[in-house]
Formats: C-alpha cells, structure tokens, sequence
C-alpha cells in the first residue's frame, strides 16, 4: 500500500460544548458506532480504528461494498453502524469483538455493518490534510455518487435550523447529538479541534454498592441500581470521576451502609460464578476488561441511598459509559427509582436523510 496519508493514524475528535456554535460551521448527525479510517488502495483495503488497530477481521461484509463503492485509491474518515428495525444499536456492534472468526461471519450475515463516510483525507495521489473542511467536504460530494449500501454519505448542513431538528427528532434512531465542524480548519489527527453537542440527561439512581479508587484513598465509584416494575433491583452503571476530596466524604458516606454478609444484599447471588458468567454484574469479568488485570471487587452497601446522576446515554436498560453525580436525594424513596427513567425516545418519523440511512 503506497498512499499519500498512511495507516496508522489517529482521528481527529471533537470537544463537548453546552450549546450550537455559530458561524462557518458544518453540522452533521453524531452517529453512534465504532470511528473508522478507511485506507484503500486498490485492492487492498486497511480499516484503522481509533486505538490504530485494524478492524478487517471484524467486518468483513462491509470490504467488497468498499471496493465497489469507493475510489481506487484514498483515504476517507466515517462510522461503522449497525441499525436494527430503524435504530443504531451499539450492543450489536461491540459484539463483533469477538476471538471466534465464525462467530464474528455468523453476526455479519445477521446484523450487517453500515459505513457513514463524513471526511476525505486524500484522493490518488493527493493529501487533503492540511485542506480546509469546506474543500474536504467538497471532495467527498464528488465521490459520493459511485457510493451504494452499505456505503452512505453522512448528511451534512450549513443551516442552524436543520441541525437543531436532527438534534431534536433523531435521538429515537439511537444518534446522540450534532458534531459540529469549523469549515476553514485541516484536519488535525487525535485533537479535539471539532466540536459536540450531546443529549444529556439525569436520573435518580439508588447507590448498591462500591469500589474503591484504585489509589486505595476512598471511592473510586458508586455502583448504580434501579427497580424494575417486577420490583428487582437492576445493575445500571456507575458514578465515578471523582476528586481526592470526594473520594473521602464518599467513603464516610458509605461506610455505615456497609453489609457484611453479602446474602444480605439484593445481588448476593451474584457473587456465584456461574450467575457471573455473561459479564453483566459487578466484578464480573467481560471480554472487554476481564483480562487487563484491574480489580474489578466490590464493596455492597444497603441500598437506602439515592443520588441524582447525569448521564449521555442508555442502551438494553443501562447507562452508556460512566455517569457523573450530581446530588444526593434525600427526598427520594429507593424503591421508587424504577428503570422507567431510561425509556426509549420516539423514532424518526419524517422522510429525513439521516432515516433513509438508518432505516
């Protein structure tokens, strides 16, 4: 392979703001996938993830669209997604790390991968690095016509108005937010120099338990729970992202709820192996950390305390990443947070260009 921006290289990213920037602007769906820069050169076909670790073996449905779809020879940036009955599912995405190559082909033919394409590193011969966004953008448009599915074109908008819509109607297609991309900026690899407007949201979570901060000084992380309406207490997510100072007040908060014997908790059960064994409980083991070596232990507490998190987003009933506390709720009885607080917003429903991909 001899191109004129080689693999591996990290993508550019972009930084949270509060609110939509103005100005020279380019908005585009912040579609909810694994980030992938494609390097093709002829035949041959690099997909480089943002760890620089190449994905090939993991999709392999999506390598002979590409040939077909894209130039011969160039770079281009985008998303892999997986859409089921219309919506983006990450579950089903993260699945294809998997050790086994028939498994990984098995989920390929029943949940097949899409490729969102939203920037143009270099054409033949020809860089567009140090382009400014405006020109990439121009660029990946007059390519875009030899693309077909799985292949797409990621919608993009100079209008505040249509942004602001995407931002408001697509949240039920699985995307979270806007990313949003000054268009007189080259690309920069792995700099937050775009920018991202995420739904945010919060939810009132009883606290189960805890770990401790890996430096042993206080809680590293609250472990979360809601009830659902069969009245069992569900593993959610945690809290984390703590200061030395809060690690400290936590672990006074914490300490009189400690249960010494764990059958005494509502996930005593749990700490058998063999209810461990599909990685979904705390200090279960997955093959995501099971094997780095981290001390995945737990301290359970009463469930009697209830704490206010905010969160980006859920899926399969659970948090999406760690979600960052906001207040203790005094005011609020444990068994009344029940998962409802994580219902599902309403699906696409106008003919936009963000569904026709989707689904």
């Amino acid at each position: 392979m001899q191109l004129p921006v080689m693999p591996p290289l990290k993508p550019m990213l972009a930084k949270p703001v509060p609110k939509l920037p103005s100005g020279d602007m380019s908005y585009e769906p912040k579609w909810d996938g694994f980030r992938c820069i494609v390097f093709r050169d002829s035949d041959e076909i690099v997909l480089g993830s943002r760890n620089e670790k190449p994905l090939n073996r993991y999709f392999p449905e999506l390598i002979d669209p590409m040939r077909e779809s894209l130039p011969e020879r160039c770079v281009v940036d985008g998303e892999i997604i997986v859409s089921i009955n219309g919506r983006l599912e990450f579950d089903a995405l993260g699945q294809r790390i998997h050790p086994a190559e028939s498994r990984v082909q098995m989920l390929s033919e029943e949940t097949p991968a899409d490729f969102v394409v939203f920037d143009v590193l270099a054409l033949d011969d020809e860089s567009f690095i140090d382009r400014p966004f405006s020109d990439r953008r121009a660029a990946l448009e007059g390519i875009a016509d030899g693309f077909h599915a799985p292949i797409h074109l990621a919608p993009a908008t100079a209008d505040e108005s249509v942004a602001m819509h995407w931002f408001n109607t697509t949240e039920g297609a699985g995307l979270d937010g806007l990313i949003i991309k000054p268009l007189a900026e080259p690309y920069v690899s792995n700099k937050r120099t775009q920018f991202k407007l995420k739904h945010v949201r919060s939810a009132d979570c009883v606290v189960a338990g805890y770990r401790v901060h890996k430096s042993g000084d206080g809680v590293g992380s609250l472990i979360l729970g809601l009830y659902t309406p069969e009245g069992q207490l569900r593993h959610v997510g945690v809290a984390a992202s703590f200061t030395a100072k809060k690690r400290v007040e936590l672990t006074g908060e914490m300490e009189p709820l400690v249960l010494d014997e764990m059958s005494d908790h509502p996930w005593g059960k749990w700490m058998d192996a063999e209810a461990n064994a599909d990685g979904s409980m705390p200090g279960a083991p997955n093959r995501w950390s099971g094997a780095n070596g981290r001390d995945h232990s737990w301290v359970p507490v009463r469930p009697e305390r209830v704490v206010e998190v905010q969160y980006n987003w859920s899926t399969a009933g659970r948090f999406r990443g760690t979600t960052k506390m906001l207040r203790w709720r005094p005011d609020r009885d444990p068994e009344s947070c029940s998962t409802d607080q994580l219902a599902d917003p309403d699906p696409i429903t106008d003919d936009s260009p963000i569904r026709r991909i989707v689904g």
